[in-house]
This record gives structure tokens, sequence and C-alpha cells, in this order.
């Protein structure tokens, strides 16, 4: 007897690929061949064994291979490839390589900002001539809308770092322009209270099992309307409508340092970044940080 239908890729049980050979068995019909054979087999079997005591031997084997490989298994899960934080190791390597430009940055902008705190004549300079930070502005939005909107470029070495590093000499300056017009101690104050609560929403980003990437949408709009806010004061000069939109301002900003921070972390988070993207990480938090420091600066300015 010889079924005329074969095997030449492996069948996968689970999803069901063994069907198409029991539907081309029908269609050859293998099932009337099946039973013609056992007739004809039946009558001369009795003689076949006489004349060949292995009857089978002069007939080909037919042999069939069946693959059964983890793939194939539904309950299986495989690692997702696209996934950037899908290794461990990749995951830190990222997080080191944000924080080490974050760190770079921050001490950057710190010792910018110190010569104008502490230097009275470039103090005085810049208060004669205040066109300076504004002069900075056009500059530094160039620069800013190239980082964040150009994802081809901030992905480049060393025209991403190029570009980071002019843009964290920028940001310095006009910190330290925006600084003479506060006193050295109010501008103390407000670098320590900075950094114990970027410190303390790092940790809690860190920690919490409450996604903030969901909130890109709402924290977006949030800063639209902070943004029209503080148009508004410019015409409104009220003490307590500057004190709320400071608050404010340092609430949303707190929300946004977190929300960046799982952005870098990455795992189980909404959305993540790609693991090409250490400048993009470092500049949304580094933002995050100086626009905290200023809003923390504007209210232990008022407070006093």
């Amino acid at each position: 007897m010889k079924m005329d239908w074969d095997v030449s890729k492996p069948v996968s049980f689970a999803s069901g690929d063994h069907r198409h050979l029991v539907q081309k068995v029908a269609n050859r019909g293998g099932y009337s061949k099946l039973g013609q054979s056992y007739m004809a087999s039946s009558e001369g079997r009795s003689q076949d064994t006489k004349e060949s005591p292995y009857p089978k031997a002069r007939e080909q084997a037919s042999i069939y291979v069946v693959q059964i490989s983890e793939n194939d298994c539904p309950n299986e899960t495989s690692t997702d490839s696209s996934n950037p934080f899908a290794d461990p190791p990749v995951r830190r390597a990222f997080i080191v390589k944000v924080f080490t430009i974050l760190s770079i940055q921050l001490l950057t902008t710190a010792a910018i900002t110190s010569l104008f705190v502490l230097m009275k004549g470039l103090r005085t300079w810049v208060t004669v001539h205040p066109l300076f930070i504004y002069a900075l502005f056009p500059a530094f939005f160039v620069v800013f809308i190239v980082l964040a909107c150009c994802g081809d470029l901030h992905r480049q070495v060393p025209a991403n770092y190029i570009l980071l590093g002019f843009f964290t000499l920028l940001q310095g300056l006009l910190l330290g322009g925006v600084s003479v017009f506060y006193n050295a101690e109010e501008v103390l104050w407000a670098t320590g209270a900075t950094t114990v609560v970027t410190l303390s929403l790092t940790l809690f980003a860190l920690q919490t099992k409450l996604d903030f990437t969901l909130l890109n949408g709402v924290l977006f709009v949030c800063i639209i309307v902070l943004m029209i806010f503080g148009i508004v004061l410019i015409v409104v000069r009220t003490l307590w409508l500057h004190v709320l939109y400071a608050a404010l301002g340092t609430v949303l900003f707190s929300m946004y340092l977190v929300m960046d921070v799982q952005l870098m972390v990455g795992g189980n988070h909404h959305s993540t970044l790609n693991a090409e993207e250490y400048v993009f990480a470092a500049l949304n938090i580094y933002l995050d940080i100086i626009n905290l420091f200023l809003f923390i600066l504007q209210l232990i300015a008022m407070g006093r």
C-alpha cells in the first residue's frame, strides 16, 4: 500500500496546519485508494508471502517528518525585538548615559550662572544692557527646535553632542542673565529647593506604579494654558496672580519631570523612548529642572 501524498514542510498542530493534508488526501481520492489497496492485498496476501518473505521491501517507504518548535505553542510568549529596553543591560547603559549627560549640563549651567550672580561687574553690565537677554532668545529657540523636531539629527554623533552643548551654553547664559535681577541668597535658596525636589521626584518616578506617561497629552494642554496665563500677567500685574502662576508652573513641571524620567526608564510604561534618543531624554529632563528652578525662584522672591 502506498499513499500518494507527502509532507514537505514542518507541520504545526497548534495552528491547524495539518488540516490541509487531510483535505489533500481527500481530493486525490486517498481514502478510495486505500480501500482498493486493502481489498487487493487481502486476496493475494498468502501468495505474496510465499513469493517474498518481505513484501513491503518492494515498495518505497513513505517518510513523514513532523517538527514541533517552541514558536508553535500559543501560550509561549516571545521577546519583542522591537522593544529597545527588552534587554536589561541595554536599559541600564541608556539610563547611565542620560544621567551622565544631564549631570554635565547641570554643572555647566550652574558654573555659568554663578559667574553672573557673584561677579558684580557682570551683574551691572547685564542690568544696564537688558537686550543681551533678548538677543539670545532667537538662537536658543532655533537650536531647541532642531533638537526637538529633527529626530535623525539628535541621533547622529557628534552632531547631537555639538547641538546639545551649544543649547546648554545658551541656556546657561539666559539663566545667568535672569538671575542678576534676584539676590544671590534667593538664587541659592532656589538652587537648594530645586535639588531636593528633583531628587525626590526622580526617586518617586522610579518607584511608583503609576504611569505618568499616559498624561502626555493632558500636560501639553496644561502648558499651553500656562503660557497664555503668563502672557496675561504681562498686562495684569497682581501679586496673587503671579504667585498662582508660579505655583501652577512648579506643579506642572514637577509632573513633567516624573513623566520624562519614566519615559527614560521605559519598562512597562505606556510610552518609552528609543535606545538611541539619549540626547533627547537628557534634553527633556534638563528643561524640566531649569523650569522648576525658575518657578521656585519666583516663589521665593515673592515670598520674601
